[in-house]
């Protein structure tokens, strides 16, 4: 652990760039990464003097494959990218954890206390105090430690902002506490729990697994205690593709109703099987069902239900294409994902309000604008916000130009996949 002081001279003199390179996965981006953590260290020092510490980092991350498909104990790809929480952290001695954010109040969190408190829910406190109870539990507890937080994850861009914040409470404690041994999808179980028991919103572990795993990764949630998690050894780079992701922005406000839809038509779809999620159901059979499974659920959810069968098997079939190479047949299956996440799951847009549509202009702007050069889809949760798009490196200039024409400048952000999930940086 290094005195802060030290570790702003040693990042000014160039000391760490190797380490940010890794990490930001561009080159171009080091020296903006370098100054973006020279003030964070310098931020820490303000709110709580100089001292040691150290700085970690977790990852926002992007859906690949396997839309909506987690929740029915299904199969998704996703992926880490280089957009993260960065933190500068450093013990103090006492029993509360207190973290100032960039742009945000303080927050003190007393580790004497780790229950759920119902006045915390929806809070940032809850997903601290959730995070610790969680690893404490399972037999890693923390001490107290001051932490500074700033984030260039895209808030309400499908990226997982706040998974990328409980990430990084969790790495941190694994970092100052436990030799960084604490292991990363133990870790993403814990930030779900914060999330589900604590803050109060029932997510699945795909976003906290992405992050804290880092790269590519392929997880079966067949049994979502213990998911299957496969790193995929893919260099996007190399294939000479950009990942892109342009924010439409739709209002997410009164979705909420849209949103626990889907899970709840495809249970009841499943239900009518005797079975409780679709990863359970006999895709033969249900097939067989269908008039019954129509009359009983309607047509929505017997849609919903074919998507499931079909993406889920997607999302293995684009894992099996990427770990061949053959990357041609990866862009065919991302763009049947976003084909049935169009016309079977229906969550490009609420039809409570068929007028607003940003994520189908999106979509529709981005085929004409692509034309061979790339494929995309809906991104993530859906009805508004983000789409995806896997574009051709000398083409990705063009696509985001036109992209910032339709939704505004910045709207269409470049980025690139992350080889580390949360980790200790210096």
């Amino acid at each position: 652990m290094e005195q802060s002081r030290a570790v702003v001279e040693g990042l000014a003199a160039g000391r760490y760039d190797r380490r940010l390179e890794e990490l930001y996965v561009d080159k171009n981006l080091v020296s903006r990464q370098r100054d973006r953590y020279i003030k964070a260290a310098r931020a820490y020092e303000s709110a709580f003097g100089p001292g040691p510490v150290e700085l970690f980092s977790a990852p926002g991350r992007s859906e690949v494959g396997g839309n909506h498909t987690d929740h029915q104990h299904g199969m998704v790809l996703a992926a880490a990218v280089n957009l993260d929480a960065l933190a500068v952290a450093g013990k103090n001695g006492d029993r509360c954890i207190r973290l100032l954010s960039e742009g945000y109040e303080p927050v003190t969190v007393e580790l004497s206390d780790l229950s759920v408190r119902e006045s915390e829910t929806e809070t940032t406190a809850a997903l601290i105090r959730g995070v610790a109870a969680g690893l404490s539990r399972k037999g890693f507890p923390a001490g107290g430690f001051n932490l500074y937080v700033t984030s260039d994850v895209l808030i309400g861009a499908g990226l997982s902002s706040s998974a990328a914040f409980e990430v990084l409470v969790g790495t941190v404690i694994s970092g100052l506490f436990h030799e960084m041994k604490i292991d990363p999808v133990e870790i993403a179980k814990q930030a779900q729990y914060a999330e589900n028991v604590y803050f109060g919103k029932p997510c699945g572990l795909m976003d906290q697994t992405a992050s804290s795993v880092g790269g590519l990764i392929h997880i079966d949630f067949k049994d979502p205690e213990e998911p299957g998690v496969s790193r995929l050894p893919v260099d996007f780079s190399s294939y000479h593709y950009s990942l892109c992701i342009t924010d439409t922005k739709g209002s997410h406000a009164d979705l909420t109703e849209d949103y626990a839809d889907i899970p709840r038509e495809m249970k009841a779809a499943a239900a009518c099987l005797g079975k409780q999620v679709l990863r359970e159901v006999d895709e033969a059979e249900f097939m067989k069902q269908l008039p019954q499974v129509r009359k009983a659920c309607g047509d929505r959810a017997a849609l919903r239900a074919l998507h499931f069968f079909s993406e889920n098997r997607r999302a293995a079939l684009e894992a099996e294409a990427l770990t061949a190479g053959d990357f041609p047949r990866f862009l065919k299956l991302v763009e049947e994902s976003g084909n049935s996440s169009y016309k079977y799951l229906q969550n490009v847009y609420t039809c409570k309000a068929p007028q607003e549509q940003g994520v189908s202009v999106g979509l529709a702007v981005s085929e004409r604008i692509l034309d061979g050069h790339g494929v995309c889809r809906v991104h993530g949760g859906g009805f508004a916000g983000t789409i995806q798009a896997f574009v051709e490196e000398a083409f990705v200039e063009e696509y985001r130009r036109s992209m910032d024409h339709v939704f505004g400048p910045g709207s269409c952000h470049v980025l690139a996949v992350r080889p580390l999930g949360g980790v200790k940086v210096i």
